[in-house]
């Protein structure tokens, strides 16, 4: 993978590229790949168009809790005071507030019980209608997350077809290119392989001229001196 400005240029085809299977390949390949990660240096948050709204759902009671879980404070228990009905005691047996603040909290508690009973009779009576109708709503919501995640399968599946599609089709051209590259070059060879065997047979051609001259040169002196 190669970076061209601000542009990744994608360099392999997974697809079509071979050679893996060859000893110290892979090690060697999975050692840039070590080397190239150890070296990275991200120059620029990646996740900066994309801010992060934390307050968005922040509500004052969760403010604070998110305060105390921060500052590492235990939580309050709850207060199960209110739900006590303790006995007076004998100090207590001639104040009228005192008894008026027992029968309050009796009367309390008695509603309390009761307001359970209710809940107990209703959930009798309507709860396995309204488990029914929150399962239905349960399997509904299932059924709409498969449907998407079936459609997002489907186009991961359709975008990796496309993807192999496109580099294997490239990996043919590049198998064409190269294969055009070495008739290229056995020809270049052959053409570079004739013309020093010209240039031999040139050479030997120039010697022999060369010779043949100086005969003939040497015949026409020998005949004009006769």
């Amino acid at each position: 993978m190669a970076s061209e400005g601000d542009q990744i240029l994608v360099d392999a085809l997974p697809y079509c590229d071979q050679g893996y299977e060859i000893p110290g390949v892979r090690e060697n390949v999975q050692r840039q790949l070590d080397e190239e990660m150890r070296r990275y240096r991200p120059t620029k948050n990646y996740l900066a168009k994309y801010p992060l709204k934390l307050n968005t759902f922040e509500t004052p009671a969760l403010k604070i809790e998110m305060e105390r879980i921060a500052q590492h404070q235990p939580m309050e228990t709850l207060n199960m005071r209110r739900y006590d009905l303790p006995q007076m005691s004998p100090a207590q047996m001639n104040d009228l507030a005192a008894w008026q603040d027992a029968v309050d909290n009796s009367q309390s508690q008695l509603e309390h019980q009761a307001g359970r009973l209710v809940n107990l009779e209703l959930l009798v009576q309507y709860g396995s209608n309204a488990w029914r109708v929150h399962n239905d709503l349960l399997q509904r919501m299932v059924d709409n997350e498969q449907k998407k995640l079936k459609e997002l399968r489907s186009r991961v599946q359709d975008t990796n077809w496309k993807r192999k599609t496109e580099q294997t089709k490239a990996g043919e051209e590049l198998v064409q290119l190269e294969t055009h590259w070495q008739n290229m070059v056995y020809k270049n060879f052959e053409i570079e392989k004739v013309c020093l065997q010209m240039e031999a047979e040139l050479g030997q051609l120039k010697q022999t001229a060369k010779e043949r001259y100086v005969l003939i040169i040497h015949f026409f002196t020998v005949f004009y001196c006769i």
